[in-house]
């Protein structure tokens, strides 16, 4: 029959290998993970500062940033759909740094314009 100690060592041996594959297990998932999650938080934003560049009236004053930013958010959800994480996230941001520069240039025509 085994005694005590014996047992004790098995049984945290068991548990360190246990532990190590989990460990091994979720590292495997979460970098998985990453490309979608990193998509996620660049697309949420351009989509929204594309959106408010819309309601600022950016189609007519300021066509080019606008369009620039709405295609790159096409692209980014295209390329999202292949699963090419990284090149959605950069089209993501190029959504939402030229969505911001037409949405402030819009704002900024209408204030001048007086409407």
């Amino acid at each position: 029959m085994p005694s005590s100690r014996t047992t004790n060592i098995q049984s945290t041996r068991l548990r360190s290998t246990l532990v190590g594959c989990l460990s091994a297990a979720f590292s495997c998932f979460a970098l998985l993970g990453c490309g979608p999650t990193l998509y996620t938080a660049h697309i949420l934003p351009a989509s929204r500062v594309v959106e408010q560049a819309e309601e600022a009236g950016a189609a007519e004053n300021a066509p080019y940033e606008y369009y620039y930013a709405l295609e790159h958010l096409k692209k980014a959800r295209e390329e999202a759909s292949e699963a090419s994480y990284q090149d959605a996230t950069a089209f993501a941001r190029l959504a939402e740094e030229y969505g911001v520069k037409a949405r402030d240039l819009s704002r900024r025509r209408m204030r001048e314009m007086g409407r």
